[in-house]
């Protein structure tokens, strides 16, 4: 086993997380002996550094999860989950959701859980990987016929004259009757027992802390909302950082092996992927 005084928690510079990490980043917990390092990458880069077990702490996409399962465990607290809504498929008027097999379709990266669901919805797509925040104005350029947006996206399409072909977490829940889970943390198991749990209650009040504080976590999260205002970017954390981001509970667990046993049914998995939590 390994100990750690330092720790690094690595996660996505975007308005969410930035507001579920606030305690942390302000040094608002009790450490002990820890030292709390905080790393910021989009996520399909920390979805390729989970695979080498590179962070002690890494969020992830659910996608990115049989890949890295057998260097980390999932943490029962941190999710991103979509109650009836999630990432959705966005074009200009006129092109239809009938027609998407000769679709060109932008990606965010096909370790997201937003490519997952749609690969569940319909396998072998054309699809072309780009950078997230450079899939709406590849759209509005026709470089691509329609683009698969996360994160605030979600918000503002409608800015750029696009409209929304598919939500992918609605069409979950009609499916499912359950949430869409996108992304976790995970820690990794070479770690201490001991120290695992110490490290999953740290998180899990760090989470606390920001729904229990939630203006001065805002205002800090703000700083990450690649220019939205106040009020979209409360809306987007409020969408992402729930009571599923505090505890998954029998509903988000459900959800999780759900989600893992369509992939499985899909065959977008060579083995069948059964989710270890802390």
């Amino acid at each position: 086993m390994n100990n750690f005084n330092e720790i690094t928690i690595a996660h996505s510079p975007d308005s969410d997380d930035a507001f579920m990490f606030y305690a942390l980043a302000h040094d608002k917990l009790k450490l002990k002996n820890l030292k709390i390092k905080q790393v910021l990458k989009d996520i399909q880069s920390l979805n390729e550094e989970a695979r080498i077990g590179k962070y002690e702490i890494t969020a992830i996409s659910f996608a990115a999860y049989p890949y890295v399962m057998d260097k980390y465990y999932l943490m029962p607290c941190g999710a991103s989950v979509g109650d009836k809504y999630g990432p959705i498929l966005v074009a200009k008027d006129g092109v239809k959701l009938n027609n998407i097999e000769n679709l060109k379709i932008g990606i965010p990266g096909k370790l997201t859980t937003a490519f997952l669901a749609l690969s569940i919805y319909h396998p072998n797509l054309q699809v072309v990987e780009m950078p997230f925040d450079k899939i709406m104005a590849a759209v509005v350029n026709d470089e691509i016929d329609a683009g698969l947006l996360i994160h605030e996206g979600q918000l503002t399409y409608q800015d750029f004259n696009l409209v929304n072909l598919l939500d992918l977490g609605m069409w979950w829940y009609e499916e499912t009757k359950l949430p869409l889970v996108l992304g976790g943390n995970v820690i990794r198991k070479d770690l201490d027992p001991e120290l695992i749990q110490e490290l999953t209650l740290l998180l899990r009040n760090a989470i606390v802390y920001s729904l229990s504080n939630r203006q001065e976590a805002l205002d800090y999260a703000l700083t990450f909302a690649r220019d939205m205002n106040p009020g979209l970017a409360d809306k987007f954390v409020g969408m992402y950082v729930n009571d599923y981001t505090v505890d998954y509970g029998d509903t988000g667990r459900l959800a999780i092996q759900t989600l893992f046993e369509y992939a499985n049914h899909k065959g977008l998995f060579k083995q069948k992927i059964l989710p270890e939590f802390v």
